[in-house]
């Protein structure tokens, strides 16, 4: 039997992820001040942080929405950095205890046991003001302005950061089904539709290619995050890289503690296909897109 174009782009999308993950992690170590620039303890801890590991997914997703749309992944190169720093601040100050409270991340000591409570807000405020004077001054000056647009309402109030305080207010009453919904929605899945809508713009794409990269990235950002929550249940935290079992002790409002893990593992499945769906309107330039829907949902880290 002949392998589809999507079958082999699945068995290929590891190889394209390291690929654009070296592509990443190089254009960031020219990007980032240096370690022992002034002052040197504040980028440290950025560079330690950034520097940590990770699957680079966001960035990824901008490259390969670009290259889906006909685009240069030069153009958008930029702003892929700029999501990675600002996935990363977020992570720095999820863990810091008055927020989740997680000693550690990637498999190494959270930023604030590194380098002190203090000194890990200021890496985390230093990366995401970076990201924006990244974008602005490294992407074509035409994009500049649509890119940081789509990444600041991502970040913001009704995106990372609202979706953030409804996670920290999830024990009040109220319906929990439509509450882990927007939890995800903002906290996760708006970062991940904006890396794939930062694509297509670099790849000036019309305005309904975008909007089908937009539905595209907002089923994966649901299914990505659903997968989360069910290994934070299923594995360990030697795998996670992070303390697995939190989100249970923690009462956290999550797909498994709403609807139980099977059915949250369906719903996960049932989103991977939405965002499959919802890549139609690309035809043959879909699988590499189409592929990272299975990379994201068999991910076990």
């Amino acid at each position: 039997m002949t392998a589809t174009a999507e079958q082999r782009a699945t068995v290929d999308i590891r190889a394209r992820m390291e690929a654009w993950r070296e592509t990443i992690d190089a254009a960031l170590e020219r990007f980032l001040p240096p370690a022992k620039a002034i002052p040197a303890p504040l980028h440290e801890a950025m560079r330690y942080s950034v520097f940590a590991g990770g699957k680079r997914l966001r960035p990824a997703l901008a490259l390969a929405a670009c290259e889906a749309t006909g685009g240069v992944a030069g153009d958008v190169l930029a702003a892929a950095c700029a999501l990675e720093c600002i996935h990363t601040y977020s992570l720095i100050h999820d863990d810091l205890p008055a927020m989740d409270d997680d000693d550690f991340r990637r498999g190494k000591p959270s930023c604030h046991k590194a380098y002190g409570e203090a000194t890990a807000i200021l890496a985390g405020d230093g990366l995401l003001t970076f990201a924006f004077e990244l974008v602005a001054a490294k992407s074509p000056p035409d994009l500049a302005a649509a890119l940081v647009r789509e990444i600041a309402e991502a970040a913001g109030t009704t995106g990372m950061v609202g979706g953030q305080v409804l996670d920290l207010q999830a024990e009040r009453d109220g319906d929990k089904s439509i509450l882990v919904e927007s939890i995800h929605a903002w906290k996760t899945a708006a970062l991940i539709r904006a890396s794939v809508k930062c694509g297509g713009i670099a790849a000036r794409a019309p305005a309904g290619t975008i909007a089908a990269l937009g539905a595209y990235g907002t089923a994966l950002g649901l299914a990505f995050q659903i997968v989360d929550d069910c290994l934070d249940v299923e594995s360990s935290t030697s795998t996670l890289g992070k303390t697995a079992g939190k989100d249970a002790e923690a009462q956290k409002v999550t797909y498994p503690s709403v609807y139980g893990l099977e059915r949250a593992r369906q719903m996960a499945a049932d989103a991977g296909a939405q965002a499959r769906a919802a890549l139609t309107p690309l035809g043959a330039r879909k699988e590499t897109l189409a592929a990272l829907v299975g990379f994201v949902l068999e991910r076990t880290t």
